[in-house]
Formats: structure tokens, sequence, C-alpha cells
């Protein structure tokens, strides 16, 4: 940790000196000659001045402002600069889909420039001009890598296949990055999902995730274990330095107390890994959903008879216990007005679209009808205690049958009553839906579900309470929304429609939700 701590202020270090060696003073004047502020120029993201003065670090509007010095730059032949580092899988593929479909609709013309195969910039001219708007420079590494150049300075945006550790964000903090973990310092992209895959024709074709967990901490090593022949498992992962490699011990081992066995084969690129796993009978590794290519994913199962695929609609709802958000974190700074637009449109209906063409899971709500939930349905009487009785099931069903359920799903991390990281995501997608009057004339209900343990009615109490904070933080969120136009309303079921066994944590944790209804 202190030697991770040191190597970090290091890079502070020779970041923050470089610019001191050639220090560009300026004197920014008002427009009216009162008000003169001298210092050093931080930097200009095309609107705004940064300067260190004697007062501290100021940020200044340009258009009121008249700079004198060697410092100033051009405004007239300002080009915006981004860079981004971080996760290989997210900045291949769709990064460079969302820039050239951003540039093509924005009006600017885009080059790619190639490096070396870790390093590329985006050029973007204006198509009348031919001038030079912007550059955007993308580095593939890890998500570790993507966390350690945000926190020098060396990029501006990190591309991260997990949320930042607790250690992670106390080295931003350190550095005077602010909190990483707040709010606006981080927002979902997409939406992938970590999948256990083996070769095409390997008889075992389900698993429970805490026989996954023990295939990866070495306790389950031959395939008779899990009902198959009597053969080793030879175990897949990929690096340690990788968002993936990092999310398969956050996720099912550290939950569980256990390690990861040290007879595991490690690969640094997921390609690799499918590769080794489609040649092997006797293989299983964990990749993402949307790099599966032609192995076998097997199907989470438990012992109470549920099973859950990973599809597009389970992954967006978070029926699918391992989803993984991909995220993008910022620095506390101001972007460029091009980047900051960028930024927008990568959350618009259109760059959903994108997301999903690139092989990953977009964030569009969709409606589900009553038809489409059979299996719902089928288990929610199947699995239903002694405590939920038929009045209970008949108010569920005739509540189901005038509505559509939205995949938008809210649940809360592990001993918490904190929203996830993707349930956080819905919240602002949700809100901005509400603002655009995509639901207006309409009814959106709340409803909560919970696990079943304990009573059953003090189950229902606490998920109508929850369902309760979450159409409070989405009114919250929805800042401009007209609410006077449609009709917000919760409701609760408790335990009354599991998604997954109540015999695990992950399986309560998945039980314990929010839906939206719509009619």
């Amino acid at each position: 940790m202190s030697r991770l701590r040191a190597a970090v202020f290091a890079a502070l270090f020779i970041f923050g000196m470089a610019p001191m060696a050639v220090a560009q003073d300026v004197t920014l004047t008002s427009r009216d000659g009162a008000v003169e502020i001298s210092g050093t120029i931080l930097g200009h993201d095309g609107e705004f001045f940064r300067l260190d003065t004697v007062y501290g670090e100021l940020t200044v509007d340009a258009s009121g402002v008249l700079c004198e010095g060697p410092g100033c730059p051009n405004l007239d032949d300002y080009v915006a600069e981004l860079r981004i580092s971080g996760a290989d899988s997210m900045g291949r593929i769709l990064i460079p889909a969302l820039i050239e479909t951003y540039a093509l609709r924005s009006g600017l013309e885009w080059v790619r420039r190639d490096a070396d195969n870790q390093n590329f910039t985006y050029v973007l001219k204006d198509k009348a001009s031919a001038k030079t708007v912007a550059r955007f420079a993308i580095r593939l590494g890890t998500t570790d890598e993507g966390f350690a150049d945000l926190l020098a300075n060396e990029a501006d945006i990190a591309m991260a296949l997990r949320e930042i550790r607790p250690q992670e964000a106390r080295l931003a903090h350190e550095a005077g990055m602010g909190e990483l973990r707040g709010r606006g310092r981080s927002r979902v992209l997409a939406l992938d999902a970590l999948v256990a895959v083996v070769a095409p024709g390997n008889p075992i074709s389900a698993i429970t995730l805490p026989e996954l967990a023990g295939v990866y901490a070495g306790r389950i090593d031959n395939w008779q274990l899990l009902g198959g022949p009597d053969a080793p498992i030879s175990v897949h992962l990929r690096d340690s330095k990788s968002g993936l490699g990092q999310a398969v011990e956050d996720r099912l081992l550290v939950p569980l107390g256990l390690t990861l066995a040290s007879g595991v084969t490690r690969h640094s690129d997921s390609d690799d890994l499918v590769a080794a796993v489609m040649a092997d009978p006797f293989g299983i590794g964990v990749t993402s959903f949307s790099e599966v290519g032609n192995t076998a994913p097997m199907v989470l199962t438990g012992h109470c008879g549920f099973s859950l695929e990973a599809s597009r609609r389970t992954v967006k709802t978070e029926d699918y216990p391992l989803t993984s958000p991909m995220f993008l974190y910022l620095p506390a700074r101001r972007l460029p007005k091009l980047v900051r637009e960028f930024l927008t449109y990568t959350r618009s209906h259109s760059a959903q679209l994108v997301i999903r063409r690139a092989g990953f899971v977009d964030q569009v709500p969709e409606e589900i009808s009553l038809n489409d939930q059979g299996n719902r349905l089928a288990n929610a009487i199947a699995r239903a205690g002694p405590e939920i009785g038929l009045e209970e099931l008949h108010r569920m069903v005739g509540r189901m049958a005038r509505v559509k359920r939205l995949s938008t799903t809210f649940r809360f991390e592990a001993g918490s009553a904190r929203l996830d990281a993707q349930s956080r995501s819905n919240v602002q997608q949700l809100a901005h839906a509400l603002e655009a009057g995509q639901y207006d004339t309409r009814r959106l209900l709340f409803v909560g579900f919970s696990d079943g343990e304990g009573a059953a009615k003090a189950n229902q109490e606490i998920a109508l309470r929850r369902a309760d904070a979450v159409r409070i933080a989405v009114v919250a969120a929805a800042k401009t929304a007209n609410l006077d136009r449609l009709i917000l309303e919760v409701d609760a079921f408790g335990e009354a429609m599991p998604m997954a066994c109540d015999d695990s944590d992950w399986g309560r944790q998945v039980n314990r939700r929010v839906e939206v209804w719509v009619q």
C-alpha cells in the first residue's frame, strides 16, 4: 500500500512541477478595466480560464476579460483536448464507436491516428473550414491503469469495469482530487455482465454461484463434483490488473471469505481466454457478456430450482446477479464544452443504439408485457411461502394485468440501503425521461419486493419504504419535469415474487428490489 501511494505521489509531483518550469504568467482585466487578476495560467477550456493566483485557484469567464501575457491562448484557434485511459474492452470498440457517431451527428469530420496498439487519437475537424476543433486521445490498458492515470493527471477520464476501490478513492482525495465516489464523478456508460463459459459439448451447462466460487478457490477441482465426468477442471481468468479479473474476486470470492487458487491460468486478453476455453473440453472461464464468442455460456442456478441466464434483458433489469456496469470516472475540474457535449450525447437514445450495436447492453428502458413475464408469475405461485396467501397473489396479478414492467429496476448494495451503481444510473436515466415528457399522461408505479427472510408483513413494509425512497430520489433528480402531467404511485408485494433462491446472500440481494410498472 505504501509503495503504491509513493508511486502515485511521485507521478503527481513530476506532473505538477513540469508546468512550473515554463510558467505562463498572464493578467486578466475586466472589459471595463475595473478588475485585474494576475497569475499562472493552469488551463483554458474554450470558455473559462483556470488561474493560479495569490488568492488560490480561480476560474474566470473568458468572455468577460482581456488576457495579456505570454500564457494567453489563441481563443480563435482553441482545440478541445481529451485524454481517456483504462479498460481496453471499452476503449477498443465502444468509445471509438461513440466518438465517430457523435462527430457525424455534430457535422464534424474525424480522422483516427494510431500511434501503436495501445494508443490512438481521434482528430475532429469542422467540415466547412477543415479547422481542428478537438483531439481525443485514447490509451488502452486496464482499469487499474485508468485510475492511476486519472490520479496522476495523465488522463481526463478513466474507463473502468468496476467501481473505484476505497484505497484508490483515498489516494485521489489526498492528491486534491476530491471525492471520486461523490455525485457526478462517475457515470455508467453501458452495461455488461460476468458470464461463466465452457467449451461447446461440455455436459455441464448450469452452476450455482457458490459452486463457481468454489471452482475459482480450488475447492471444486473435478467435474465429477458438479455432476460431470471424472476429469480435472482447468480454470481460466483475466489477469489481476484487469477490471474483469478483479470483479471475479470481488464479486465471487470475497463475499464468501475465499481466495483465488494458485493454479488458475491468467490471460492478459479476453480473446485469449475465450480461445483457451474453446480449446479445452475440461476448461471453465469467466468473461464478459459482450465477449463470450463461440463458447457455451453457463446458466446460473440455485438449489431451489431457479435458473438465470445472461441476456440483454436480464442484464438490463439486473435480474441476472453478475451484472457489471462499465464506468467513466471524471475529474472535478470543468471539461471543455465540446467534451461536455460528447458526454451528454453518450446518454442520448441514439447513443444507446450505438452501444447495443457494439455488442454491449444499453440503458434504454423497455416495456415488458404480462405475457412476457410467464416465468416470473409461475415462480411467484410455485415459491410462495405459507405467509403469502392467495388473496395477495390475486392482488399482484390484478395489478400486473393492467400495466407493463419497465426494464428499469433498482437494487441495493449488499447490507446497505444505498442503491448500487447501476441503480444510481437508472435514477438519472428515468429522471431524464420524465424531464423529456416521455411518460406524460401515464401512470408510473414503483413496486417494492423483498427477500423471504423474516416475517412477510415486515418484509412488505420494508419493501414499501424502499419503493417510496426510490420514487423520492427520481423526483428529486427530475428537476425540470412537469410532474402534474403524470401519476407516480408506490406499492409493495414483499416476498411474493422471488427472482432467485433465498438460500444465499446473492439470491436474497437479487430479490430485494424496486421495479417500475407503467400504465
